[in-house]
């Protein structure tokens, strides 16, 4: 039997722990005068603009798209003259689920690649003193082993509905790597899982599964829907992180990670497209069938990532417990249901 107080002493140690990481974002963020972030409205930029804020970054720059085309050299040398970063978290990308992939892959392709590479090209050039690219596991090979390692990147092509995506971020990890060499520019290349939480995109024609699926069971509960039709079989397997992590992950990485090797940013879990779903049914208080349209593709078969690397380079372990998180993330989506519906009664 563990002596009485060792729950008392694991706790001071996560709390002398959680002091030590704030103590060493707040020096990061001195050294870091001046902090831009590109996509910073977005889902997991306002996730990551808030960390900041909470840990002492006082400049905290996050240009629109109407503001700056980042696919425009132009605008990409005006902004950094408008806004001389020490550091550049690049978020911005043009993404979507398995339809908007398969409906857009030389936007896809072109407009992430375009972004990035011209953003870094910038950057260079006005001496940033760390550039840190957020890549997808989306570059992954379609028959990668499970847990994807970080070393099995250039194993094979990614999965065909999202390869132009996936490709055209994994060569700003090609990139990265060439300037650190050649120029000794300090960028470093983050893969995350895939995100949820408060703030997801929910919008039908281009939502990821969590918000797809949690769209879909709530309006069939509204709507008194018996079934609702997913794509696929249900058997492929996704690992899913909570976006409050990522931030932090994102924050940990700046700060003390500056390696050429790409890093997994993951919470280790596992679970089926099938799971899922019933799980948030379950959730969502949806009680009718769940059909399965096999004609439509089920995408990469398993993914689930190594995140020793993480863990080892710079501390960094998920903390938010999956089901947890899916509640908070329903309760967020039924109270803007709400409150986009009370807009609307309004006008």
């Amino acid at each position: 039997m563990p002596p009485p107080d060792r729950g008392i002493r694991a706790k001071d140690q996560m709390l002398d722990n959680s002091r030590w990481v704030s103590k060493v974002l707040l020096m990061a963020a001195i050294e870091y005068r001046t902090t831009l972030v590109t996509g910073g409205a977005g889902f997991l930029g306002k996730h990551l603009v808030r960390a900041l804020g909470a840990h002492g970054y006082k400049n905290v720059f996050c240009p629109s798209s109407t503001e700056y085309d980042l696919k425009e050299q132009a605008q990409v040398r005006r902004l950094l003259q408008d806004c001389p970063a020490d550091l550049i978290i690049h978020l911005a990308a043009v993404v979507g689920g398995i339809g908007a992939n398969k409906e857009n892959p030389g936007r896809f392709l072109y407009d992430n690649l375009i972004m990035g590479t011209m953003l870094m090209e910038e950057a260079r050039l006005a001496a940033v003193k760390k550039f840190v690219t957020i890549g997808t596991i989306c570059s992954y090979p379609k028959f990668t082993p499970v847990p994807f390692r970080e070393d099995d990147l250039w194993s094979g092509y990614p999965e065909e509905t999202n390869a132009p995506y996936g490709l055209a971020k994994k060569i700003l990890l090609v990139q990265g790597q060439a300037y650190r060499e050649q120029y000794g520019f300090n960028a470093i290349y983050l893969m995350p899982v895939n995100l949820y939480g408060p703030g997801d995109n929910f919008a039908p024609d281009s939502s990821h599964v969590i918000p797809a699926l949690i769209s879909r069971c709530l309006e069939a509960v509204e709507h008194k829907d018996k079934e609702i039709v997913l794509w696929g079989d249900g058997t492929p397997t996704r690992e899913f992180l909570f976006v409050e992590d990522a931030a932090r992950a994102i924050l940990l990485a700046a700060e003390r990670y500056n390696e050429p090797a790409p890093v997994n940013i993951g919470s280790g879990m596992e679970i089926s497209i099938r799971d899922l779903a019933q799980l948030i049914a379950h959730l969502t208080d949806f009680h009718g069938e769940i059909i399965w349209d096999k004609t439509k593709p089920n995408g990469q078969p398993r993914r689930r990532l190594d995140i020793e690397r993480a863990k080892t380079c710079f501390g960094f372990e998920a903390a938010t417990g999956f089901e947890d998180g899916l509640k908070r993330t329903i309760d967020w989506y039924r109270a803007s249901r709400v409150e986009r519906k009370a807009i609307k009664n309004v006008h």
